[in-house]
């Protein structure tokens, strides 16, 4: 198995593709060593020194690392633990775990699925490229809240990201928008 990585514009995070698909459908997101616990392969890339997130992707894993950590000091053991976990045959995920999507709401509009489709369509394939994922969190007076996963939590230009790319496009295809908020 041959595993590639990739810089993500977050310096603290790194992109890894092992080739195959990692997540079926959706994305899950492991925030911390406790949330971990739904995986085999985020328990075990917890257990190597100085990684403090990872995150499931399509084809990809990324992996945060705390700042006083080198990359060269803990990519081996990442990629390690990434190989020992596909050669193993372990599920990715528990039986009980969820994967991440669009927050639902029983009363969605028309509105709220335009934005969805938006996203779907225009922002989170873009944002993957970079490693991360995008999820709509809720829409209120305008504005529209999104939750910012993998390399786009903590991502120095997430800011930049949310105000001039995503809310410009939202507010051009949809005149209801307002604002976008990172939640």
């Amino acid at each position: 198995m041959f595993i590639q990585t990739e810089q993500t514009p977050n310096p603290a995070t790194l992109k890894f593709l092992p080739g195959v698909a990692v997540m079926d459908h959706g994305t899950s997101n492991f925030p911390t060593r406790e949330e971990a616990a739904r995986s085999p392969l985020a328990s075990l890339l917890y257990d190597v020194d100085g990684v403090c997130g990872v995150f499931f992707g399509g084809d990809f894993i990324t992996v945060t690392k705390a700042d006083d950590i080198d990359w060269t000091l803990i990519k081996p053991a990442i990629l390690g633990a990434i190989m020992e976990h596909f050669t193993s045959g372990q599920p990715l995920l528990n039986a009980d775990a969820r994967t991440s999507g669009h927050a639902e709401s029983d009363d969605e509009d028309e509105l709220v699925t335009q934005i969805k489709e938006l996203l779907d369509t225009r922002v989170r394939p873009a944002v993957a490229q970079d490693g991360g994922d995008i999820l709509f969190h809720g829409f209120e007076r305008g504005v529209v809240y999104l939750h910012m996963q993998g390399s786009c939590a903590g991502c120095p230009s997430s800011t930049a990201t949310l105000k001039a790319g995503i809310e410009n496009m939202l507010r051009h295809y949809i005149p209801e928008v307002i604002e976008v908020r990172p939640v």
